[in-house]
């Protein structure tokens, strides 16, 4: 399992008892020996996918350690441990964690400086085992998933030509169809041989994509029975490629169907949609952002 940034404080100071000097990938890969961990765990990435997790922990147990004065850094990059460092380890400390550090006066600062201005007058006892970054992707995606559930719930409260117009929408938004104006007048003819309507693949109109779309409950599985049903549709119109798209989901064999056939066909499930209507603003607004920043380093080197 991977260790929490906490508990990797005392090892990574540990690492660097020897006072060499460390770049931060150097203590990752000393770390990642220690731990023995997985190739699974050490590929595992944030939510965000911008970083593994097991470096993401590291870097904040470094910067930790950094804000509390036991870790030094003598130029950009790299990192060594100082005179409070040493004098910790040689205290033999069980564990090394946010409530140990907080009998550093410049940690407490570190702390306070990163409350709101309404709680800095009360005690700072830091305990979370996640990141700042794994907080604030949890925090994210499980709005994103709430926000998910809500979507699917009014689609399914809708007509099904309101589903109609809402997947013209969104494969606008996705760059599809050309116009809403002209994507509109080919969706939504229903009933034709297995066949919601065909919207153009470009603006130009140079080639089409066939639409199968199904308002169907969210428990419900479309199996490959209804595939095969759309893919047969697709070649008595002689056409190349299609998209199905459900509130429901599919199961196992129709999405092992999908992948076997020649035609180019992609199976959007209920799950997927929202996603979609999310990443595109289809029945949503945009709320906030937060303009989350980090030091540029490059920037405070004098020449």
């Amino acid at each position: 399992m991977i260790p929490d940034y906490q508990t990797l404080m005392l090892p990574l100071l540990n690492v660097m008892s020897n006072k060499k000097e460390y770049t931060l990938q150097q203590l990752i890969t000393q770390l990642q020996s220690e731990f023995n961990l997985s190739a699974e765990e050490l590929e595992l990435k944030l939510n965000s996918g911008t970083q593994t997790v097991f470096e993401n922990r590291v870097g904040w147990a470094k910067s930790y350690l950094k804000n509390a004065g036991l870790i030094d850094t003598p130029k950009r990059g790299i990192h060594i441990i100082s005179m409070r460092g040493i004098q910790v380890l040689a205290s033999k400390p069980e564990k090394i964690d946010n409530t140990y550090l907080m009998r550093f006066p410049e940690f407490v600062e570190f702390k306070k400086r990163n409350q709101p201005a309404e709680e800095k007058e009360t005690p700072v006892t830091p305990t979370v085992s996640q990141t700042p970054d794994e907080v604030l992707d949890s925090v994210y995606f499980e709005f994103r998933k709430n926000l998910a559930t809500e979507l699917l719930r009014k689609t399914m409260q809708c007509s099904p030509s309101f589903f109609e117009r809402l997947v013209v929408e969104l494969l606008v938004a996705m760059g599809y169809g050309g116009s809403l104006r002209d994507a509109g007048r080919s969706v939504g003819r229903s009933g034709d041989e297995g066949i919601d309507g065909i919207i153009k693949e470009d603006r130009l109109g140079l080639d089409v994509i066939y639409i199968q779309a199904k308002r169907w409950s969210a428990d419900q599985t479309i199996g490959r029975p209804e595939v095969q049903k759309f893919v047969g549709a697709l070649v008595g119109k002689g056409a190349k490629k299609g998209v199905f798209i459900t509130t429901a989901r599919f199961s196992a064999d129709a999405v092992t169907f999908e992948k076997q056939t020649d035609l180019k066909i992609v199976l959007i499930d209920g799950a997927q949609l929202a996603d979609l209507m999310i990443d595109y603003n289809i029945g949503c607004m945009h709320k906030r952002s937060y303009d989350i920043k980090s030091i540029d380093s490059d920037y405070f080197v004098e020449s």
